[in-house]
Formats: C-alpha cells, sequence, structure tokens
C-alpha cells in the first residue's frame, strides 16, 4: 500500500518540476494520444472544461480584492500622484491599440480554413457522469447562494475555503487590511491548485483538437504567436521612444541598467517578485531619484500590467476570427476598457492573464472555453508580456524622473 507521504512526495515533485516543462511534455502526450484515439478523443477536453470553469469562477472576487488591497496601500497624493495615474493609463491604453492593430492586420485566426466546430454530441439520453460533474461545479462563487438546488457548488465552495484557510487560521485579522489579505491570500491557494492542473487540462485540449479537427487550429495558434510578439516589440518600442523623449535618461543606458529586472521578469513570469529589484536598479544603475522609483516600481507596478493587457484584448480579437466573427468597433471598445480595467491590481496573481481573460472574453459573448487553446502557448507568452510589464514600470520611473537628472 500507499503512504501518504508516497502522495505528498508526488504532489512535491509535481510542483517542483517548471510549469513549462509539465506543459510542453502534456503538449507532446496529448499529439500522440489525439492521433492514437482520433475522433474519441473529444472526451478528454472535459479536464479544460473544468479549469476554465474554476478559473471563470475565481476571476471575480480575486480582480476585485487585488484592486481593492492595491488601493488601500498605495501611497498616493500631490501632483506626482495623479501624473502618474496619467502615465499608467496612457501606456496600459497605447499596448491595447497596439495590440489591436496588429491583430486586425495580420488576422491570425484566419490562417487556416479548418472549422473549430464542436466535438460530436452525445446522444441526449446517455448519461454522462463527467458532464454531471462539470455542472456540479459552481460557474461563479456567489452563484450557488441565489439558487437554492445547488446544493454541490455549495458544498465544492465550503470545501475549497475550508482547506485554503487552514494556512491562515492563526493570522490575526485587526484592521479592515488584514481582512482583504486573508481572503485574498486564500483565494490566491486556489488559484495555485487550479494551476496545478493546468498540464492535464492541456493534454486533454491537445489531444481532443488534434483527434477531432487536425492541426488546423496550431497552425493559426502560431500566427497568433507571431502576432503577440510583435505587438510587445512594438510596444517595448513605444517605452523606448518615451523615454527618449521625456526623460534624461537613455533608452539603451536604461536597458542595459535593468536587464537583470528583464531577465528576472521572464524566468518567474512574476512582476510582483521582480519588484524589489527593478527598485534597486534604478536607483543603483539607471540613477532615478528615490521617489521617481518608488512611485513607478513599487506603487505602479501594483497597476502597471500594459503586456497582460495586451495579450488580453489580442486574444479576444484571436478567437473570434478563429470563429468567424467580426467584432465591431463598439465591441472592441468594450474589449478594450475591460481589459484595461481587469488588468489593474493583477500583478499579485499568478497567471494573472489566464484569470483576467474571462472577464474580457464575456464582455464580448466570446466562448471561454477558446481560451483552453491559449493554455498550450501561454506559459512562454506570460514571460514576455511579465517582462514588458516590468519595462513600463522603468519607463514610468523615468518619465516621472524627468528631463534633468538629480544633481
Amino acid at each position: 500500500m500507499h503512504s501518504p507521504n508516497d502522495s505528498k512526495s508526488l504532489v512535491a515533485r509535481w510542483r517542483a518540476t517548471p510549469l513549462y516543462i509539465r506543459i510542453i511534455v502534456a503538449v507532446a502526450l496529448g499529439v500522440a494520444t489525439g492521433l492514437a484515439l482520433g475522433a474519441q478523443a473529444h472526451v478528454l477536453e472535459t479536464p479544460a472544461k473544468l479549469v476554465l470553469r474554476l478559473l471563470g469562477a475565481v476571476a471575480p472576487p480575486l480582480i476585485l480584492l487585488a484592486i481593492v488591497q492595491a488601493l488601500m496601500r498605495a501611497h498616493l497624493g500631490g501632483r506626482q500622484a495623479l501624473r502618474l495615474v496619467t502615465l499608467l493609463l496612457t501606456n496600459t491604453l497605447v499596448a491595447i491599440l497596439i495590440g489591436l492593430a496588429v491583430v486586425n492586420v495580420l488576422r491570425p485566426g484566419r490562417w487556416t480554413t479548418a472549422a473549430p466546430g464542436a466535438a460530436p454530441a452525445k446522444a441526449a439520453a446517455a448519461f454522462d457522469p463527467l458532464s454531471q460533474l462539470l455542472d456540479s461545479v459552481p460557474r461563479s462563487l456567489v452563484g450557488p447562494f441565489s439558487d437554492n438546488g445547488a446544493v454541490m457548488g455549495v458544498i465544492f465552495i465550503a470545501v475549497a475555503f475550508g482547506i485554503a484557510l487552514r494556512g491562515f487560521k492563526t493570522h490575526e485579522v485587526r484592521t479592515v487590511e488584514d481582512l482583504v489579505h486573508v481572503a485574498l491570500s486564500s483565494l490566491i491557494v486556489i488559484l495555485h491548485w487550479i494551476i496545478d492542473v493546468v498540464p492535464i487540462a492541456v493534454f486533454g485540449l491537445v489531444a481532443s483538437i488534434v483527434g477531432v479537427k487536425g492541426f488546423g487550429d496550431f497552425i493559426a495558434l502560431g500566427g497568433f504567436f507571431i502576432a503577440v510578439l510583435t505587438a510587445l516589440a512594438l510596444q517595448f518600442l513605444y517605452y523606448a521612444l518615451r523615454i527618449r523623449l521625456g526623460s534624461w535618461a537613455r533608452p539603451l543606458d536604461v536597458v542595459a541598467g535593468v536587464r537583470d529586472a528583464l531577465l528576472m521578469a521572464f524566468s518567474t513570469g512574476s512582476s510582483t517578485a521582480t519588484m524589489p529589484l527593478t527598485y534597486e536598479l534604478l536607483r543603483d544603475k539607471v540613477g532615478l531619484r528615490e521617489q521617481s522609483a518608488s512611485m513607478g516600481a513599487l506603487v505602479g507596478s501594483n497597476f502597471n500590467n500594459d503586456g497582460t493587457a495586451l495579450y488580453e484584448a489580442m486574444s479576444a480579437l484571436f478567437v473570434a476570427q478563429l470563429l468567424g466573427l467580426d467584432l465591431t468597433l463598439g465591441q472592441q471598445f468594450m474589449v478594450v476598457l475591460t481589459s484595461v480595467l481587469a488588468s489593474v491590481g493583477a500583478a499579485g496573481i499568478p497567471e494573472a492573464g489566464l484569470v483576467t481573460m474571462t472577464m474580457v472574453f464575456r464582455a464580448v459573448a466570446l466562448p471561454t472555453d477558446y481560451i483552453a487553446l491559449l493554455l498550450t502557448i501561454d506559459w512562454l507568452l506570460d514571460r514576455c508580456r511579465t517582462a514588458i510589464n516590468v519595462m513600463g514600470d522603468v519607463t514610468v520611473s523615468c518619465l516621472l524622473d524627468g528631463k534633468v537628472r538629480e544633481g
């Protein structure tokens, strides 16, 4: 018999393996399984649907609490604070517009003629236990409480929070900020559990797509990958131009000074983890004033997620193109607005792009099921856009420092 320690050891080894390696292995196994099973592989897409259902449930409260905590902890005041907000908003809007322009020009969703139709339907009378389980998972945290018949949904929520809060049962709650911190931390614990099973979802999704539809969707996905990298490169050039025109610092010197922070952002996929290093390099290597470095790198990083906002807007248009839909200017404006709002305060959320993307898709009535297709490349693009997020913090700090160097 296997002891509980064996199970814990297995989970520890699973988590110790980098996420990108788990996803690469999942993609390879998914392709092989899809080719072997053919159309029968469509049943393997259920894990991906489950992961997306869970992400959709935790996304609204996560973003709500992240924004509340960021606003509570931010030390804002005076004209410098107003300028900070203006710079952050401008950079985010420019990033989204660049993303929309690139995806409208390259139109990667039309790079394939494969119809993205649904998997073969089962007989209505057939009992599907996986579907029954999926229906029991709540679509939102408050939904089961408004539906008297959704007892299983309430149980899911109770069990999840009961286990997550065990790690915070000794945490003292003396202020409102403490309460928000505990609530947000418990949700992030649950989010980590969801991220742990993302490779399994990727395996099932890839197997289902390859088995039912072949490789057509992945051709379009390759085009989307190129489009996102192109847009991120253009956003980087925009940052360099802004630094050149609005600061005493020179773009090449700034990039050389903060290269370690950019590399750390790429390797960790977290702008929050990179934040202290970014501040230190801006002070010691670039030579910015303390106030400018702290406002841009420490305060601004809680709100500045240009790369994430760009990616979410592009994802919405890409999926619309893949489905043969043309979003109107009004719908694209809604994508812009939702992307801006969803990106605020998302810096502290792991895999923030996947979490907040569900809100962007719902704003323009796009099926969130297609977010699962993006899971196959998200691990790499996440690191690229995190580096752009950090470069955005650096740019804001340089602009706040002005055209005259200290001393």
